[in-house]
């Protein structure tokens, strides 16, 4: 299969690893008023993207220069401490949880496709690893590069959303495509910046927060129905 076509399949989310169950914190934006519309959707997606989404796509990009280019011994020592980095960065322990469980299911999807790849320098920590990070090394088993690897995770960190909108607010789909598109450049540029950031130790990659959102998953967790694991 071309680089192109993996790369596709990574961003697809019908890839079975749960991505279609979480609204990226969409659900609570709805419940509490903030996204009602086309133009609420869209700057809660550009905020998502600024904040999560250059995060996410760092680290990933991150995990998939430490398993491509740093040696063995080192591997295992720089995944853990990207993923205790990440771990500092997500404030609610709502957050923190979805993540791993994520980063659970993408690795099995990982281990079924790419049997004869090695996930072993991932960090035992209890929950598993972050979603980024497992992404990272599903990436570089695929054979995608640091760049492609970063343009998967923000990609992800917006159109689940974005989906989630259709559903939870009865929006036209062709005008959340639409939406999209508009964002596609904004997308790109983050991939671009998260990927570049890579090259930096996990204690100087970004940092970039959103209180509100850390606010809203805490209370949505609390939740006894609701359409969306997160």
């Amino acid at each position: 299969m071309a680089t192109s076509s993996l790369l596709l399949l990574l961003a697809d989310g019908r890839f079975p690893a749960g991505a279609h169950a979480h609204s990226g914190g969409l659900e609570a934006a709805v419940a509490a008023g903030r996204v009602t519309d086309l133009v609420t959707l869209e700057a809660f997606l550009a905020g998502r993207l600024a904040t999560a989404g250059l995060v996410g796509a760092a680290f990933a990009a991150a995990a998939h220069r430490a398993v491509t280019s740093a040696g063995s011994a080192v591997r295992g020592s720089t995944l853990a401490l990207l993923d205790a980095e990440l771990d500092a960065r997500t404030a609610a322990p709502a957050l923190r949880t979805v993540s791993r469980r994520q980063g659970r299911a993408l690795l099995r999807a990982g281990r079924a496709i790419w049997p004869e790849a090695s996930f072993d320098d991932l960090p035992s920590t209890p929950g598993g690893a972050h979603q980024p990070l497992v992404l990272g090394l599903l990436c570089a088993a695929a054979g995608l590069s640091r760049a492609e690897t970063a343009a998967v995770a923000a990609h992800g960190t917006v159109t689940g959303a974005a989906s989630a909108a259709v559903r939870l607010l009865g929006l036209d789909p062709y005008q959340v495509q639409a939406l999209l598109v508009g964002l596609a450049s904004r997308c790109d540029g983050t991939a671009a910046e998260a990927a570049r950031a890579a090259d930096e130790p996990p204690e100087r990659l970004p940092a970039a927060a959103a209180p509100l959102a850390d606010i809203h998953a805490e209370a949505h967790a609390t939740w006894e129905v609701r359409l969306f694991a997160s």
